[in-house]
């Protein structure tokens, strides 16, 4: 969940203080499913209206995650906030208008009309996880589904799911051998579910 700057001990919000003096990463919101459409037709905007010197960056937060199904492994890019496209900009009357008119854009993230900045540590984060070159795991496994073990020596084994790590792309089984349940690690592409 992304972090907004909080306001100063004065009570004034950090973005009406770095409103004329410097940028800052904000987060629009959209309709969900139009985060790319957005950022293109603000980049278009931007280049349009000659905004590049308050306007730098337009950012759809993404990672690639694999999907197995099927015994299949797939990798797919999948956005981290749905509905939410992240600008980096200075807020001025202008720069707000432009943004805030693109369409499909329903408002910035703040209090009121005045946009809340993201604390530039959360966006450090963010860019680390979207860099990612190793993709993550995405099965859709619950504890306590029933598989079959499609290959390895468990091969045509019945399980039931313990646990799994998407991260590392493991699961653990239960498997009866010799009347007795018996846990298995197992890669994602040794089972199917039942």
């Amino acid at each position: 969940m992304l972090m907004f700057v909080a306001p100063t001990k004065s009570g004034t919000n950090m973005a009406k203080q770095t409103q004329h003096h410097g940028r800052a990463w904000y987060v629009i919101h959209t309709y969900s499913g139009y985060e790319d459409n957005v950022a293109r037709n603000l980049k278009q905007r931007i280049e349009s209206m000659d905004m590049q010197d308050l306007i730098f960056d337009v950012m759809v937060p993404k990672e690639n995650k694999i999907k197995i199904k099927g015994g299949k492994r797939t990798v797919f890019e999948e956005r981290i906030y749905p509905g939410y496209v992240l600008v980096n900009m200075v807020v001025t009357d202008a720069s707000w208008y432009v943004v805030r008119n693109t369409p499909n854009v329903t408002g910035f993230i703040g209090l009121g009309t005045t946009p809340t900045p993201v604390d530039p540590h959360e966006i450090d984060m963010l860019k680390k996880r979207m860099g990612v070159a190793e993709p993550k795991y995405k099965i859709d496994l619950k504890v306590g589904d029933a598989i079959k073990i499609n290959e390895g020596p468990f091969k045509d084994f019945d399980g039931k799911v313990q646990d799994f790590d998407e991260e590392k792309g493991k699961v653990k089984v239960l498997v009866t051998i010799f009347g007795r349940e018996t846990p298995v690690e197992l890669d994602f592409l040794q089972i199917n579910k039942i």
